[in-house]
C-alpha cells in the first residue's frame, strides 16, 4: 500500500547546501510511485506550475512534460533505476497550467516505503535560478580554493572561522593554528590593536573599509616586512542578523615599495640641490636617503670639488684622499666608536667597495657583508664602526657628472633586517645621480664665485685711507649672503689741497659681470678724480665711458632696449674741502646723502638727480653744502632703504631715527645701520659709507693775495718761510721757497689776476698758487740755450706730487712736499 502523501510538504534532502534552489523550503517537490504516477504534490510545486494537488495526483508524471524534449527526459528517467544515477540533475521543460512551457532542473531521489514499495522524490527548480546558484557556488569555491586574494571569515568575537589557501600561503600559519584565534594570537608581529579596532568599527557601523594597510613580519617570510591591503566588510543573513566579517587581503609589498621609491625620487628632486653649495647638497642627499633607504649614509668629496676646481675627468687613482662632506645616521641612544666628522680627511682601502667604485665608476653592492673581509682589515677605524653596529649590507656609488668623478656616497644597513637588493641599488643610483648633477653645478658656481670674490676683493677698497679731512667707515653687504657678489661699491679718494672725494655707486645685477663692471667704473672714477674734475664734469666723462662700454657689448644709446654691462648704473660723487668746510656733490640717478649735524639734526639735502650712467641726454648739476665740523655725511645704495621690502619713505625715516642719536664711533654707526635696516639675507647689495667731517682751521692754512708784479716773488718767499717757521717746518724752508718762487713766477708771467698763494699744513705740506687764467701749464724739457721753461720741471723734481685743477674762475697749480719724519 502506498504511503499517504496527499498534500505532503516535502523537505530538502540531507546535505543540500543552504540557499540551494533545491532546499526543502524553496524547491517544487512531488512524489512518484514505481508506476510513474504522482502520489504527492507540494505547495512549492503548486506555486511553480499552477496546478493544485487535486489536479495532478493520480496522473502520470510524464503528463506534465512539455512536448519538446519529452523523449530525452523519459530516457533520463529510465536511467534512474540505477542507484548511481540518483540525485543527478537533468534539464526538462514542464507544461504549466496556463499553457506555457517552463525550463526547469530536475533531481530525483528514491526510497523504499512500507511493503517494500519504491517511491521517487522529484525536486524541480527554475533553470535560471539553478544556474545562478551554481555560478555562486563556483565563485565561492574559486575564492576559497583558487583565488590569489586572501580571504578570512571571522565571527562577531573577531575569531577566525574560515580561511582560504591563499591567505595561508601569505602568512605561513597553518589552518589548524588559525581557526578560533584572533589576529594578535595568530600573528603577534602585526599591529593587532589597530586591526581589531577597525574590525569592531565595521561590525558596529556596517560601513566597509577599503585599502586598509597593514605592515609586519610573518612566519612565511620572517626576515622581510610585507605590506597588505585589506578590505573588510560585514556579513549578515537574510534577516539582517550580523554573522561576522569577511577580510579580502592582497599582498602589495612590491607595488608599495615601487610607489615609495617613486615618492622618494620625487622628493629627492625637490630636496636635493636647493642651494648652490657643495656641502649642503651632500647633506641633502644623506638626509633624503636616511631611514627610507639606508640606516647610515656618508658622502665623501674630493678636496678639489669643495674648492670649486675641476677634477681630472674619468676614474680616480688608487689611494685618493677625500674629505667627509656629509654623514647622517639612525643612531639613537647607543653611539658607536667615533666616526669621521664633516670636514675631516677620508681615505678608503684600495680593496674597499668605495675605492673600487671610484676606480671603474660603477656602483658596488654587497648584499651580505662579511665582517671578516680583507678590505676591512686594511681600514681598522672604519671596520671598528661597521662591526660595532653590525652592518650587514652596503652600497657604494660614485658621484659622477659629465664624466667627472667628484666623490663617493655609501649607504649602510644595520638596523633594518632586510638586506639591500637590486631595486635598492637602482634607487640609490638615481638619488646619487641627481645629487651629482647638483654637486657639479654647485662646484661650478663655487669656482665662479671664488673667481668673482677674488676679483671683487681686489676691486673694492682693501682699507680706507686715514685723512685729516674726514674720518670714514664703510660696509659692503652682498645680496643673499656674505658669499654672493654684486656691483654696489664705495670709495674714498684723497684729492689735492687736503680735499677728499667720497663716492658710492650701484651697478645693476649680480655675479662676475656686475663685479667686473663695478671695478671698471671704480677705476675710471679714480682716474678722473686724479684730474681734479668737478663732480658734474666727472660724471659727464663717466657717462660717456659707460655709453662706450655699452656700444662695445653690442648696445647703444640709440637702441632703447639695449642692456649693456652698466646701463642703469648710478653714482653719487662728493668732494669735501676741509679748509672751506664745503661739500660739492653731483648725482647720476642716485639717492641723495643723509647729513647729520653735530647737534643731532638729520637732513636729506636736495641733490639734482641726473640720469643714470649710460643713458645721456641731460646734464649733471652740482650742489654745494656747508658742513659744520663734526657733521656726518652718509652715502648709501638703495638696498639699504628697501632691503625689507618696505616703502622708501619708511627706510628714510628709519635712517633719520638712527642718525639722530649717532654713536661716537663710526664703526658702531655702520653696525647699527646694517643691523636695523638689513635682514639676515638682504635681497639686494648694499654699500654704505659714513664720513665725519673735520676742519683745517687758520692754524693749518695760510694764504696771501699777490699783485701781478714780478717783484712780489721775494715777498711771497719770505712769507712762506715765516709761516714754515711758525709750523716748525724749517727743514722744508729751502725747497718750499724754490717751489713757491717758481709757481708764483709762472702765475705772474702766464696767468691773470687775481693771484693767490696758499700753504696747507696737512699730512703733507701743500703749496697752491691760483690765478684767473684757465690755460693749463705743461711740463717740458728745456734746451741748453733756453732762458726759461725749467720752472715746472724743477717743481716736479723737488716735490712728491704736483698738478693742476680748475676753479670757477681760472686754475690752481699745487704741489705736495712730504713732512720730515
Amino acid at each position: 500500500m502506498a504511503p499517504d502523501t496527499h498534500h505532503t510538504e516535502v523537505g530538502s534532502p540531507s546535505g543540500s547546501p543552504s540557499g540551494s534552489p533545491f532546499a526543502a523550503t524553496r524547491a517544487a517537490a512531488a512524489v512518484m510511485d514505481a508506476c510513474g504516477v504522482l502520489v504527492g504534490w507540494s505547495a512549492g510545486a503548486e506555486q511553480l506550475l499552477g496546478y493544485e494537488a487535486a489536479e495532478v495526483l493520480g496522473r502520470p508524471a510524464a503528463s506534465l512534460l512539455a512536448a519538446a524534449g519529452r523523449a530525452a527526459v523519459l530516457t533520463a528517467a529510465a536511467d534512474l533505476r540505477h542507484e548511481a544515477a540518483q540525485g543527478r540533475q537533468v534539464g526538462a521543460a514542464l507544461r504549466c497550467k496556463d499553457g506555457r512551457d517552463l525550463a526547469v532542473a530536475l533531481r530525483a531521489h528514491s526510497w523504499v516505503g512500507p511493503d517494500d514499495a519504491r517511491f521517487w522524490l522529484l525536486l524541480a527548480a527554475e533553470e535560471a535560478e539553478t544556474r545562478r546558484w551554481e555560478e555562486d557556488l563556483a565563485v565561492l569555491s574559486g575564492l576559497f580554493n583558487q583565488s590569489p586574494v586572501g580571504l578570512l571569515v571571522s565571527d562577531t568575537d573577531l575569531r577566525c572561522t574560515r580561511r582560504n589557501r591563499a591567505l595561508e600561503r601569505m602568512t605561513g600559519v597553518p589552518i589548524g593554528q588559525r581557526l578560533g584565534k584572533r589576529i594578535g594570537e595568530a600573528l603577534p608581529d602585526l599591529n593587532a590593536a589597530e586591526v581589531e579596532a577597525t574590525m569592531k568599527r565595521v561590525l558596529a557601523t556596517g560601513e566597509p573599509v577599503l585599502d586598509f594597510i597593514q605592515r609586519g613580519l610573518t612566519p612565511a617570510d620572517p626576515s622581510r616586512e610585507h605590506v597588505w591591503s585589506t578590505g573588510i566588510f560585514r556579513l549578515q543573513d537574510s534577516e539582517g542578523t550580523v554573522l561576522g566579517l569577511c577580510h579580502a587581503v592582497v599582498d602589495i609589498t612590491d607595488a608599495h615599495r615601487a610607489r615609495e621609491r617613486m615618492q622618494l625620487i620625487n622628493e629627492a628632486s625637490i630636496r636635493i640641490g636647493t642651494t648652490l653649495d657643495v656641502v649642503r647638497t651632500a647633506k641633502e642627499l644623506a638626509e633624503v636617503a636616511l631611514h627610507r633607504l639606508a640606516d647610515s649614509v656618508t658622502v665623501d668629496l674630493l678636496d678639489s670639488v669643495l674648492r670649486g676646481d675641476t677634477p681630472t675627468p674619468g676614474p680616480a687613482d688608487q689611494g685618493l684622499t677625500l674629505r667627509r662632506a656629509a654623514h647622517e645616521t639612525a643612531f639613537e641612544s647607543v653611539r658607536p666608536p667615533k666616526v669621521l666628522a664633516v670636514g675631516e680627511l677620508s681615505r678608503f682601502a684600495p680593496a674597499s667597495p668605495q675605492a673600487q667604485c671610484m676606480a671603474d665608476l660603477e656602483a658596488k653592492f654587497i648584499a651580505c657583508l662579511d665582517l671578516t673581509a680583507p678590505w676591512l682589515e686594511e681600514d681598522p677605524t672604519r671596520a671598528a664602526i661597521i662591526r660595532a653596529i653590525k652592518v650587514h649590507s652596503l652600497i657604494a656609488i660614485p658621484l659622477t657628472a659629465r664624466n667627472v668623478l667628484m666623490g663617493v656616497a655609501t649607504f649602510y644597513r644595520w638596523r633594518d633586517p632586510e638586506h639591500f637588493d637590486d631595486d635598492d641599488v637602482t634607487l640609490a643610483a638615481e638619488l646619487v645621480s641627481r645629487a651629482a648633477l647638483s654637486t657639479d653645478n654647485a662646484r661650478r658656481y663655487t669656482r665662479e664665485h671664488n673667481t668673482a670674490l677674488a676679483l671683487q676683493r681686489s676691486l673694492l677698497p682693501q682699507r680706507l685711507p686715514v685723512l685729516n679731512a674726514v674720518e670714514v667707515a664703510g660696509r659692503y653687504q652682498p645680496a643673499g649672503s656674505d658669499t654672493d657678489l654684486g656691483g654696489d661699491w664705495f670709495d674714498v679718494i684723497p684729492l689735492s689741497g687736503a680735499r677728499v672725494a667720497l663716492v658710492v655707486g650701484d651697478v645693476p645685477g649680480h655675479g662676475v659681470q656686475a663685479s667686473a663692471t663695478m671695478g671698471r667704473l671704480r677705476a675710471a672714477v679714480r682716474t678722473l678724480a686724479d684730474l681734479d674734475l668737478p663732480p658734474d664734469e666727472l660724471l659727464t666723462h663717466l657717462d660717456d665711458l659707460v655709453a662706450r662700454l655699452t656700444e662695445e657689448e653690442g648696445g647703444g644709446r640709440d637702441e632703447p632696449h639695449a642692456d649693456g654691462p652698466a646701463i642703469g648704473a648710478t653714482c653719487l660723487y662728493a668732494v669735501y674741502d676741509p679748509a672751506e668746510r664745503r661739500c660739492t656733490l653731483a648725482s647720476a640717478g642716485h639717492y641723495p646723502p643723509a647729513v647729520a649735524g653735530p647737534g643731532g639734526g638729520v637732513d636729506f639735502p636736495e641733490v639734482p638727480a641726473g640720469p643714470p650712467l649710460g643713458l645721456g641726454g641731460l646734464p649733471f648739476e652740482t650742489t654745494e653744502l656747508d658742513l659744520a665740523e663734526g657733521s656726518l655725511l652718509v652715502l648709501y645704495t638703495n638696498g639699504l632703504l628697501m632691503a625689507r621690502d618696505q616703502d622708501i619713505d619708511i627706510g628714510l625715516d628709519s635712517l633719520r631715527h638712527i642718525l639722530s642719536r649717532p654713536e661716537p664711533a663710526l664703526e658702531d654707526i655702520c653696525d647699527e645701520l646694517t643691523t636695523a635696516l638689513l635682514p639676515f639675507r638682504p635681497p639686494d647689495d648694499v654699500a654704505l659709507l659714513v664720513a665725519r667731517t673735520r676742519a683745517l682751521g687758520p692754524d693749518r692754512v695760510a694764504s696771501w693775495d699777490l699783485p701781478p708784479d714780478p717783484a712780489v716773488v721775494v715777498d711771497a718767499r719770505a712769507a712762506a718761510t715765516r709761516q714754515l717757521d711758525l709750523w716748525g717746518l724749517q727743514d722744508l724752508a729751502y725747497v718750499a721757497e724754490l717751489v713757491v718762487s717758481e709757481l708764483v713766477t709762472n702765475a705772474i708771467r702766464y696767468g691773470k689776476p687775481p693771484i693767490r698763494l696758499r700753504l696747507i699744513h696737512d699730512q703733507n705740506l701743500i703749496c697752491e698758487v691760483s690765478d684767473g687764467n684757465s690755460t693749463a701749464p705743461h711740463l717740458r724739457r728745456a734746451q741748453n740755450d733756453d732762458e726759461g721753461g725749467r720752472g715746472l720741471f724743477l717743481v716736479a723734481q723737488l716735490t712728491d706730487h704736483w698738478g693742476t685743477r680748475y676753479a670757477a674762475r681760472g686754475k690752481i697749480i699745487w704741489a705736495e712736499l712730504s713732512l720730515p719724519r
